[in-house]
Formats: C-alpha cells, sequence, structure tokens
C-alpha cells in the first residue's frame, strides 16, 4: 500500500443497523459521538446504520412489494390509441 493516503485513526468501531437491531464489530475511521459497551465487555464508538447487508432486500432474497400494477395500467391509459 502506498504510504501517507490512509487514515491514521482506524480503531474497532461497532455498527448498529436500526431497522432489525444487528449489530457487528469491524475496523473504520468513522467518527462517532456515541458509544455502546460490546460483548467482551469494552467499550466502542457506535454508528447507526438505516440499512445493511443484514436487512437490504437483495442480500436477504425479500422483495419489497410494488403496485406494478397500478403502473401498468396508470401506463396503458395515458398511452392508449384513441
Amino acid at each position: 500500500m502506498k504510504e501517507g493516503i490512509h487514515p491514521d485513526n482506524y480503531r474497532f468501531v461497532v455498527f448498529k443497523d436500526m431497522s432489525n437491531g444487528t449489530t457487528f464489530l469491524t475496523r473504520s475511521a468513522a467518527v462517532s459521538k456515541e458509544t455502546i459497551k460490546w460483548e467482551d465487555g469494552n467499550e466502542y464508538p457506535l454508528l447507526k446504520l438505516e440499512i445493511s447487508n443484514t436487512s437490504h432486500p437483495f442480500f436477504t432474497g425479500q422483495n419489497m412489494l410494488v403496485d406494478t400494477a397500478g403502473r401498468i395500467d396508470k401506463f396503458k391509459k395515458k398511452y392508449a390509441k384513441k
């Protein structure tokens, strides 16, 4: 790796998915004012996520309900030959 281009403040950080409560510990240089006590008894900075791989439809295999029938009818109605 090149010298001098990477941040110096890498540390352990806990990320929490707010949609399902899943937490995981990893290293990051992101700044956080909140902390959380982790399973090992140590306190780490906490970063809250709106969505992660544990709740994203692409990774979970669950699709969101989309009103495609309504969209198709609206399209046909709009561009129907008169």
